[in-house]
């Protein structure tokens, strides 16, 4: 084993013999030496040669992965670079808020800023010539007041379009800078207008500005929207963007046609409380929300929401809570006779019906024909109490639960003192004002089997099952009598083919600002429910001031006005909302039957 790692340089049995044949010795220590030499040289380029194939297969597999990473990042979409950091990321953006069936009502949108800092500017007139030509609603001396004066920084425009940054861009003004933000964007416009409410920008710096709510929904839930904890989830309405959509085509064209100086609507599922669509009219596009008025009636403007803020006198639609608590009562029946000579007098007030009825008519027929005589008459039986008390549980006393900052302000205006002739004009729809919002939710917990709903903006996975104002037997009667009331009654012209309308007419006189009541002007309304066979929507159409022209004489009540627009309403929504129409099937007679054999 040592010979082979090392050769010796005088091998004595060599030697020896060497001697004995008279040879050189040193011959032979000279050779080893170089064999010695020889064998080292080969072990050390052995080991070179190793360390330079380890060396080599080092070098290639590392340029192997950058050639092979490379090629990865070649093949995918490029991307901004984010940092990775444990736990759940941080969501710096406002979630979006969608209808039911998740398409987009509110979402955000990259823009920049632009903001001036007049010492770095190099010509600011020039600067400000070439910006009122961008943006032609600026003041041209203004902006140089200000590019020329004392001020350090000014904001010129909070939200610019890629092309007017690009147009400023190429000013050349280096005093003109951007600054990047995220603006809010409602893509359909003013669809759901009041319902969304709108943004705007809180605290404000150079590179972010705060998105924050300040109406409608964006205000309810501002700090749910705002939650990072929430992740982006988007917040998710009860509202149907393709209903909401054809109401709001519908009302418009209705109030168009009506002459009428404003309208409203809601559609509401009956069981869930769900509000499918609600719309006001006239409107505005939250993109580019108009100011308050700073003076005159705030009901005059674009952003005052008829359906939820707007408290009237809704008039005849009322008869049927009236109705339906004296049926819970036991007091009467579908078939009572009800005592409707009139007028009906009460100290100097006097209560009229729109035609002379006869001296009596069934308690359906009251419905129908609309009597106030009959309908007043039977809150006497129910007495103020019981009429205040049941009133309140259907949720007419209070502002509406419902998820908007404006619900507040729609505060029902009750009679100070809630005297007997109030329980008269209250039981046929006056002395007690409401917003369109209240009525179709009272008419959603009378209508669908008798327990209370809430109004709500959020979808829901399920029925409330509230507590139970009314019957089963006293809600399914109501329902029959709504139906008469379009079968044969005011109504009429409320008939939708295969879709059972059931509804109540409401003609209330405005009342003047200054007391008393307009002789010319009213609020009419169309309330009601549909299919009236297997009850599940709700609706309320309101008409301020309409005026229907196509005969001989103007025409101003309900069933002339706001019923012909429901029906509208509901011949293009209800298939939409997935309700197939009845068919009713007619006797086959004179046909003869043969056989095909």
């Amino acid at each position: 084993m040592i010979g082979t790692l090392r050769r010796p340089l005088r091998p004595l049995a060599r030697i020896l013999k060497a001697r004995d044949r008279g040879e050189n010795t040193e011959e032979i220590e000279r050779e080893n030496l170089r064999l010695r030499h020889e064998e080292m040289r080969d072990r050390a380029r052995a080991r070179a040669e190793g360390r330079l194939l380890i060396l080599g297969l080092a070098f290639f597999m590392a340029f192997g992965t950058i050639g092979l990473r490379m090629g990865v990042l070649a093949s995918t979409d490029a991307e901004e670079p984010r940092a990775s950091v444990s736990g759940n990321p941080i969501i710096g953006q406002r979630a979006d808020i969608v209808d039911r069936n998740g398409r987009i009502l509110a979402t955000n949108f990259e823009t920049h800023a632009l903001y001036a800092q007049p010492p770095q500017m190099i010509d600011p007139h020039y600067a400000a010539a070439q910006l009122v030509d961008i943006f032609p609603e600026l003041d041209h001396d203004r902006l140089v007041r200000d590019f020329t004066g004392e001020r350090r920084f000014l904001w010129v425009r909070r939200q610019i379009s890629p092309e007017q940054m690009q147009a400023v861009h190429d000013i050349g003004e280096p005093g003109l800078l951007f600054g990047p933000r995220e603006m809010r964007l409602y893509p359909n416009g003013p669809i759901a207008a009041h319902i969304m409410g709108g943004a705007s920008y809180g605290r404000e710096g150079v590179d972010a500005a705060e998105v924050i709510g300040v109406a409608g929904l964006e205000r309810h839930f501002d700090d749910l929207l705002r939650d990072p904890a929430n992740e982006g989830a988007p917040l998710e309405l009860s509202i149907d963007l393709t209903i909401q959509s054809t109401m709001e085509e519908v009302l418009n064209n209705g109030m168009t046609l009506m002459n009428a100086a404003g309208a409203a609507a809601v559609m509401m599922d009956i069981h869930t409380g769900e509000i499918v669509a609600m719309a006001s009219l006239p409107d505005f596009d939250p993109n580019n929300r108009p100011r308050p008025l700073t003076s005159g009636d705030q009901a005059d403007s674009p952003l005052f929401n008829r359906a939820l803020q707007g408290v009237y006198e809704l008039g005849s639609v009322f008869k049927i809570f009236t109705v339906a608590q004296a049926m819970e009562l036991g007091l009467v029946n579908a078939n009572t006779m009800i005592d409707t000579e009139g007028p009906l007098e009460w100290g100097r007030f006097r209560i009229r019906d729109f035609h002379d009825y006869g001296d009596e008519l069934s308690t359906t027929d009251v419905i129908v024909r609309s009597s106030n005589i009959g309908t007043a008459r039977i809150a006497l039986m129910i007495g103020e109490a019981r009429q205040r008390d049941f009133l309140e549980r259907l949720g007419f006393l209070e502002a509406t639960p419902v998820e908007m900052v404006e619900g507040p302000t729609g505060q029902p205006i009750t009679p100070r003192n809630w005297s007997e002739i109030s329980t008269m004009t209250i039981s046929y729809g006056h002395g007690l004002s409401v917003s369109p919002l209240h009525l179709a939710a009272g008419y959603a917990s009378l209508l669908n089997g008798g327990t209370l709903v809430e109004p709500t903006l959020l979808r829901q996975d399920g029925p409330q099952n509230g507590p139970r104002i009314v019957s089963e037997s006293v809600s399914r009667r109501s329902v029959e009598m709504l139906r008469a009331v379009v079968e044969r009654g005011t109504a009429s012209l409320g008939e939708v083919a295969g879709y059972e309308v059931g509804g109540k007419t409401g003609t209330a006189d405005k009342p003047r600002p200054q007391g008393g009541y307009y002789d010319d002007r009213v609020i009419a309304t169309f309330a009601g429910v549909f299919p009236a066979s297997e009850p599940q929507y709700v609706f309320v159409v309101t008409l301020d001031e309409p005026i229907e022209t196509s005969g001989d004489e103007p025409r101003r009540t309900a069933g002339w006005t706001a019923v012909p627009v429901a029906a509208e309403m509901i011949r293009r929504t209800a298939p939409l909302l997935g309700l197939r129409p009845s068919v009713e099937l007619g006797t086959l007679s004179n046909v003869t039957v043969t056989s095909s054999e």
